[in-house]
C-alpha cells in the first residue's frame, strides 16, 4: 500500500493539502462520525507507518516500513515495538483465527504470526518465481486469501514475476493464483463481509474498481466504484468503504457516492477500526499515527 507519489515530484494538489489543519468536514451529515470528533495525533516520529488492523482486544497492529518493524497500540495507548526486523513489511490483516498476516516486501512473501510470535510462510510466489513485493491482503470468509503484489521500492531491482497482479490464495494455503492480470499498480484490497464482492485499487490509474466474487473465487464483472486513487482501503459495519488518498481519507457508500470526508494533516497511507469498542478509526498517514471517534466499527 506503499504510494509512488511518496516521491520527491508532488503535484501541486498533495503541495496545497498540506496546508490543511486536521478536521472533519460533512460529519454531521452522515452520522457516521462521533459528535464533536476531532483527527488526534496519537503518535508521531515514524518514518513511513501503515497497515493499521485490530485484533479481537482492541490491540492496534501496524508497520513502520523504513524503519523495518511492527508496533503494537495497546487499548491502554501503552505503544511498542515487538517485531523487527520486519523485512519492511507493509500490509497487514488479521487470519479467521486471529493470526496476523504479513505482507513481506523485502522477503517477498506473506507470513503468519501466531499469538506466540511464531512466523510461517503462507505463500512465498507463484509458477516458481519469488512475489514483486506483497503489499495488501483480505482474508475471504472461506480462509481464502486476495493479495495485491505491486513493487514500488522494497526490495530493489526488477520485477520477479511477468506483471503486478492480485493473487489469490486458496483455503488450504496450497494453491496461488493470479485472477487480476491487468491493474496497473494493484495497491489496497478488501472484500465484503459476505465474500461477494471485492474492491482493489490502482494507484497509477487513480481509480478504485469493484468485482464480483465468485464460487470458484475466481472475479468477474469489474466496475469502476470511484475515480479517485486510494492506497489501504477499510469498510464499516454499513458497506461504507474508506479511501484514502490526496487529502484525507474519502468516505462513500456501498453506490460509490462520497458521503463523508475526514481531513488530515499528512496524507494517510491507511486506514482501520480498532480501540476498545471498536469505533476508533485508525489512520497511518507517513509519519504518524492520527485517530478519530466513529459511531460505527469495522465490517465483520
Amino acid at each position: 500500500m506503499r504510494n509512488p507519489m511518496r516521491s520527491h515530484c508532488y503535484p501541486l494538489s498533495f503541495l496545497l493539502f498540506l496546508t490543511f489543519t486536521a478536521q472533519t468536514t460533512l460529519g454531521a451529515e452522515s452520522g457516521l462520525i462521533a459528535d464533536d470528533a476531532q483527527v488526534v495525533e496519537v503518535q508521531g516520529g515514524f518514518a513511513f507507518i501503515e497497515g493499521p488492523v485490530s485484533d479481537a482486544v482492541g490491540n492496534l497492529y501496524f508497520t513502520d516500513i523504513d524503519n523495518n518493524r511492527l508496533h503494537k497500540l495497546a487499548p491502554t495507548g501503552d505503544l511498542s515495538s515487538f517485531h523487527e526486523p520486519s523485512n519492511r513489511a507493509n500490509g497487514l490483516t488479521l487470519d479467521l483465527d486471529g493470526g496476523l498476516l504479513i505482507c513481506e516486501q523485502e522477503a517477498q512473501r506473506l507470513v503468519k504470526m501466531d499469538a506466540n510470535g511464531n512466523i510461517s510462510v503462507i505463500a512465498d510466489g507463484y509458477q516458481g518465481k519469488p512475489f514483486n513485493s506483497p503489499n495488501d491482503a483480505w482474508v475471504h470468509p472461506n480462509g481464502s486469501i486476495y493479495m495485491t503484489d505491486p513493487r514500488y521500492q522494497y526490495p530493489q531491482g526488477s520485477l520477479a514475476q511477468d506483471g503486478e497482479y492480485v493473487y489469490r490464495i486458496s483455503p488450504q494455503r496450497d494453491e496461488v493464483t493470479a485472477i487480476i492480470t491487468d491493474i496497473p499498480k494493484p495497491n489496497g484490497v478488501v472484500g465484503t463481509e459476505d465474500g461477494k464482492t471485492l474492491y482493489i485499487a490502482s494507484t497509477e490509474l487513480r481509480k478504485v474498481f469493484r468485482y464480483t466474487i465468485n464460487e470458484d473465487g475466481s472475479v468477474a464483472n469489474r466496475t469502476e466504484f470511484a475515480d479517485q486513487g486510494s492506497d489501504g482501503m477499510t469498510l464499516d459495519e454499513h458497506g461504507n468503504v474508506y479511501l484514502t488518498w490526496l487529502g484525507g481519507v474519502s468516505i462513500r457508500n456501498p453506490s460509490g457516492e462520497q458521503i463523508d470526508f475526514i481531513r488530515t494533516e499528512q496524507m494517510p497511507a491507511n486506514v482501520g477500526f480498532g480501540g476498545r469498542d471498536g469505533k476508533t478509526l485508525f489512520m497511518t498517514a507517513r509519519t504518524s499515527l492520527y485517530s478519530l471517534q466513529m459511531n460505527v466499527e469495522a465490517s465483520r
